[in-house]
């Protein structure tokens, strides 16, 4: 009879490759140090092959290339075992308690999750929401290893194999200072402007292929090699009289450029405008928590 590798197992050698320690990996996994060096022991002896290589303890722990490839798999499968646990808590009708692990992006997390929040307390007060906030690369990350449940990210941007709802749009706007907008003809056009005069985020932030994409920016020489962290910092220089940029219209919902002396413009591109959507694991039986929330998020917006 085959012998089959256990989640607790994996679950062990997941920990220890994140701590890189055994004695912190077994604190983290609330077992004793050689309970968990048994098991990562026969999980090697099941898969026939070192998962790390066996140094001096003074060495940093080495994880060999299948040893690698296990604990990626591993990631996976647990994510999988959480969603084949969910399941009883859907058959007993309980979709809307428990906790509820959200991961939303830091231009969207400022100007929605606080609300988010006191709606869902509001209506499902046995809900507990556990927010994260990190790039869209991270977050799809964290989904997909079942560190989180459930994404609140801008679209469109490849989710990797996994579902996803719109549940609203968001418009792209240009703000400029008061100083300069009377000496830029409006409505904008990239060739009057000066070069390196948009200024955007970092690459890590979707938001600015969003923005260049939908507001039809094709002018490179246009974009200032600057990059900023943040959109209160894109503010602040616009402010400033640095040049412009490309704000979402539920960052000014929310007062990011309220006494700033700022002048908002409609960017060029018809209907500019970001997606916005749930994205969740395809193996997820918790489908009606999400489409309820993503209810809640749609009238937010």
């Amino acid at each position: 009879m085959n012998k089959w590798p256990s989640l607790k197992q994996l679950h062990y050698l997941i920990t220890l490759h994140e701590t890189r320690h055994f004695s912190e990996a077994a604190e983290k996994c609330f077992v004793s140090q050689s309970t968990l060096s048994k098991g990562i022991q026969n999980l090697e002896e099941l898969i026939g092959c070192p998962l790390y290589e066996k140094k001096d303890k003074k060495s940093p722990l080495v994880f060999t290339q299948a040893g690698e490839l296990v604990v990626q798999q591993g990631r996976e499968l647990l994510a999988k075992g959480q969603d084949l646990v969910e399941l009883g808590r859907l058959c007993q009708g309980e979709e809307m308690e428990g906790q509820l692990r959200v991961g939303c992006i830091p231009t969207i997390a400022p100007f929605l999750l606080c609300d988010l929040v006191q709606e869902v307390n509001q209506r499902f007060p046995l809900l507990n929401l556990l927010l994260r906030e990190d790039t869209t690369t991270n977050l799809l990350a964290a989904l997909r290893n079942g560190d989180l449940d459930v994404l609140i990210l801008a679209l469109p941007v490849d989710i990797d194999g996994m579902d996803s709802r719109i549940v609203g749009n968001d418009p792209f706007r240009m703000i400029i200072s008061q100083n300069q907008a009377d000496a830029i003809r409006t409505p904008i056009n990239y060739s009057d402007l000066p070069n390196e005069f948009v200024f955007l985020l970092e690459k890590e932030h979707c938001l600015t292929e969003h923005a260049v994409s939908a507001c039809q920016l094709t002018e490179k020489e246009k974009i200032n090699p600057f990059s900023a962290t943040s959109l209160h910092t894109l503010v602040q220089m616009v402010a400033n009289g640095m040049g412009t940029t490309f704000i979402p219209q539920m960052a000014i919902d929310h007062g990011l450029i309220e006494n700033q002396n700022l002048v908002i413009v409609d960017a060029p591109g018809q209907q500019a405008h970001r997606h916005i959507g749930l994205v969740w694991r395809p193996s997820s039986s918790r489908v009606n928590t999400f489409n309820q929330l993503a209810e809640v998020v749609s009238e937010l917006l």
